[in-house]
């Protein structure tokens, strides 16, 4: 006997479990966009990698740049899911200005003291940054490694064994202000100028074997804090906050140890 019924509401079920799949399987893929500080570049790279071999679905696009860019950008109205500087004081006036919710602090970071392999300028320690003559790179002072350097200078010219007059001849040896780290690693490995004030990160794989570092002791360094947050505008806030918390995960931290940043926990 057959069973007309059954039959057709048997290959309506069947049809709109296969339709469900088929949205399911189809389902638009998400890019998140995030705002990042170039100091950052080496590890987000790889972690992009590593995140979208993990999560299916979710592609990330960076911006690097200067935090003080990045920032204003953010305030200018351009869209980004993720908003990563490398201070505080950019991520607190993206707060102030409504653009950001709740930041956490994921990585650390310090300053150490870079010259060519050539060192025509014979620069071996940080005394020898003030000798007349020599050609001093920094960043701007507003970019974070730029008003970090700032500060290191004025911790030495604070102290017994440098004083203020050390402090006075390194900044006049300035003669260039780049708008991030990166720009002045390619001078400093070029040759351009005899010496740079960069992040520890920054001296990667790729330059390595190009420059000399030389260590600002700790008692003068200053320690860079990396905060991170979601955009209030967010296209993609609940893919936004699982990129967050992969970044403080021990996955996420592992990469950026591997790099040489100071991780949340330590």
């Amino acid at each position: 006997m057959n069973h007309p019924r059954c039959t057709v509401f048997l290959f309506s079920t069947i049809f709109l479990f296969l339709s469900a799949c088929n949205t399911a399987s189809t389902s638009p893929p998400v890019t998140l966009k995030i705002f990042a500080a170039s100091s950052l570049k080496a590890p987000f790279t790889e972690i992009k990698s590593k995140y979208e071999a993990t999560y299916a679905g979710v592609s990330i696009s960076y911006n690097f740049d200067g935090s003080q860019i990045l920032e204003h950008q953010l305030a200018s109205g351009a869209a980004a899911d993720v908003f990563v500087p490398a201070d505080q004081l950019h991520m607190q006036q993206a707060s102030d200005a409504g653009l950001v919710g709740t930041s956490q602090i994921f990585a650390k970071n310090k300053l150490i003291v870079i010259v060519p392999i050539s060192n025509a300028a014979k620069i071996y320690t940080l005394k020898d940054l003030a000798n007349k003559g020599v050609k001093i790179d920094v960043a701007d002072p507003s970019v974070p490694v730029g008003q970090y350097g700032l500060q290191v200078l004025d911790n030495l010219g604070k102290s017994a064994d440098y004083g203020p007059a050390y402090a006075n001849s390194v900044k006049a040896n300035v003669v260039s202000r780049e708008t991030n780290a990166k720009a002045v690693v390619q001078k400093v490995q070029l040759g351009e100028a005899d010496a740079g004030i960069i992040y520890q990160t920054d001296i990667t794989p790729a330059i390595a074997n190009k420059v000399v570092a030389i260590d600002i002791p700790t008692n003068f360094n200053v320690i860079a804090e990396y905060p991170i947050a979601a955009t209030k505008n967010a296209t993609h806030a609940k893919e936004a906050q699982a990129f967050i918390r992969y970044l403080l995960s021990s996955d996420g931290q592992a990469v950026l140890t591997k790099y040489h940043f100071v991780t949340s926990g330590k």
